[in-house]
């Protein structure tokens, strides 16, 4: 059972309240955001395009322009790599097209998942120098490619990296004795990172897309090309799909990037993407940023887990509706395909737990051989969600074990990997995710490491749910309160949905809904002697187990009787659905106790 916190963050609500003529609901669900200036809420609320910073403060911008711009007056063959998620796609066809604008001679190179792996290799730059390319410009990896980079200058091919990722360190030791953190950077032209020391930056959480996007507009600043100017808008629909399928905060100016960019992808005129929407269903006017996360990205990121994440770029630069509609139908039925392979492998997962009694492992390190190694991240975030734990799911690749890692809050996925890098041939990530090849013999001995030298306690370990305001549901039956929540979307990791939270509900029938059965509808009573209906999209037969257990056998047949009459608490979120043309509140339970 999750542990419940109601958050008791300080602030002047009443001035928040007078100067931005909001509800003191609101002003309590800002500061939960760590909202604490009045320039940061003005920003956060009503922030546009201009409020976000300028590219010239990536370290090695000027550099990557100046290179970019003598490489094209040149004629000089240029080769964007990219990688094979959604995020390296869309910054492959960010860069590609902005190059292409701006005439230069260049295309396209996304290594395949399962015989290139991640990033750059040997192969890749030895392809290039046949084909006799003069500079490379990476997008969403190269931070970690010192080797191969290395390889590509002795061929006399320049190399301009732009990435989020990690920048990979070893700690040295100092005169005093102490330790001293030391980044290890490749010897490129011009490294654009944001998360390197001596970068400007002020917002290091970006994703690769919105760091090729820069860079672009960066050169349409420089050379005031017309063409690169207008493309800009096009290219924000993609840096704003990466940002939200690279998992990245919607806080600070990725949340502005990701709100402008959902207005212009709702007219996109990309063909690619506008097939996407029409095979899914996806009506543009009401496009969010779930459609974006979980429908979209999913059909894109299929083409790097099963075939080549090259027919996901190529879908975005089709140039036809007939040519989109059918490579977007392609798409479709591989993610279906992925969704059925995922499902397997969750339930391999769960059996491998059990047998291996690593419920007490405070890090899950699986290893499933017959497992498609695309799959392993996917894997990776359901168990890490059902167990709250960091999990590793690794898989046998063709060279080896290759694995991808979720983290849980607190555990520095990367940072842990660096201390056990030993056992790795390759790593790289985040805090909250990793990639990487390991032996298959070494499996067991990073296993133990792992968990000898991670620091989580028991209490770390249990989920915890963060509640913004104790409200009662007859409070919440004000519309006001749902059209004013919604100055707070775009929703997502760091911006979530907010939650809302009433005791002693008395729940008095239900009934379950959609086409499986699988969801829920409850007609509860409030203290306040108010009737409200709550819709429940978890685990119905959880619900009712939960019913079972606290009010003794037959309460769950009971409820959907209509003879119940049970006492629970609820967390809820607010918000308004639309159906058939009707509009009304709707109450979703998210957690109950």
């Amino acid at each position: 059972m999750e542990k419940w916190y109601v958050a008791a963050r300080k602030a002047d609500f009443d001035k928040w309240v007078e100067e931005f003529h909001i509800s003191p609901v609101l002003a309590r669900i800002l500061r939960n955001r760590e909202l604490t200036e009045d320039d940061e809420i003005r920003k956060f609320l009503y922030g546009t395009l201009e409020d976000c910073y300028s590219p010239w403060l990536l370290r090695d911008m000027e550099k990557a322009v100046e290179i970019i711009i003598k490489s094209v007056e040149q004629g000089q063959y240029i080769r964007v790599i990219g990688d094979y998620d959604v995020d390296g796609i869309c910054s492959s066809y960010i860069l590609t097209k902005g190059l292409q604008i701006f005439g230069a001679r260049v295309d396209t190179a996304i290594p395949h998942r399962i015989h290139d792996g991640y990033g750059l290799n040997d192969h890749l730059i030895e392809e290039a120098k046949r084909d006799g390319v003069k500079l490379i410009v990476t997008c969403d990896n190269g931070i970690a490619a010192a080797a191969q980079i290395e390889l590509a200058v002795s061929y006399g091919i320049d190399v301009i990296v732009t990435d989020h990722h990690e920048v990979p360190y070893r700690m040295e030791k100092t005169e005093d004795g102490g330790e001293l953190r030391r980044e290890i950077l490749p010897p490129a032209a011009a490294v654009i990172d944001p998360k390197q020391e001596q970068c400007s930056y002020p917002f290091s959480g970006i994703c690769g897309g919105v760091v090729a996007y820069k860079l672009i507009a960066a050169l349409a600043e420089k050379t005031k090309n017309p063409g690169l100017s207008k493309a800009m808008e096009e290219l924000l629909e993609f840096a704003a799909l990466a940002t939200v399928c690279d998992v990245m905060e919607l806080k600070d100016e990725n949340r502005i990037l990701v709100k402008e960019g959902l207005k212009r992808l709702k007219n996109t005129q990309n063909q690619g993407l506008r097939a996407l929407m029409e095979v899914n269903r996806i009506e543009p006017a009401r496009l969010n940023a779930y459609h974006l996360g979980f429908i979209i990205g999913p059909c894109l990121n299929a083409t790097g887990r099963l075939d080549t994440a090259k027919r996901a770029l190529e879908l975005l630069q089709s140039l036809t509706k007939v040519d989109a509609m059918s490579a977007a139908r392609e798409l479709q039925e591989l993610n279906d395909s992925r969704k059925n392979l995922t499902s397997k492998g969750v339930e391999l997962a769960e059996e491998y737990i059990v047998k291996h009694h690593m419920e007490q492992d405070k890090v899950m390190v699986i290893f499933l051989p017959e497992v498609h190694e695309s799959l392993a991240g996917i894997i990776a975030g359901r168990i890490r969600e059902r167990y709250n734990h960091p999990v590793f799911l690794l898989t046998r690749g063709e060279e080896g074990v290759k694995g991808s890692g979720r983290s849980v809050e607190g555990y520095h996925m990367y940072n842990a990997m660096t201390e056990v890098s030993r056992y790795f041939t390759k790593f790289g990530g985040h805090a909250m995710a990793a990639g990487l090849s390991m032996e298959e013999d070494n499996i067991e001995a990073l296993r133990q490491e792992l968990n000898e030298r991670c620091t989580l306690k028991e209490e770390d370990f249990v989920a915890k749910v963060h509640i913004d305001v104790p409200l009662p549901l007859d409070y919440g039956g004000n519309e006001e309160l749902a059209d004013e929540l919604e100055l707070l979307e775009p929703f997502g990791v760091g911006n979530p949905k907010p939650l809302f939270a009433q005791k002693n509900l008395v729940f008095l029938s239900g009934y379950r809904m959609g086409a499986n059965k699988n969801f829920a509808r409850f007609t509860v009573q409030t203290p306040q002697g108010g009737r409200r209906q709550l819709v429940y999209f978890g685990n119905p037969e959880k619900f009712g187990s939960f019913l079972n257990s606290k009010y003794g056998p037959g309460s769950e047949e009971a409820l959907y009787a209509g003879r119940a009459g049970f006492e629970v608490s609820a967390v809820y979120q607010l918000g308004k659905n639309t159906y058939k043309g009707k509009t009304e509140l709707q109450y979703i339970m998210q957690y109950y106790c």
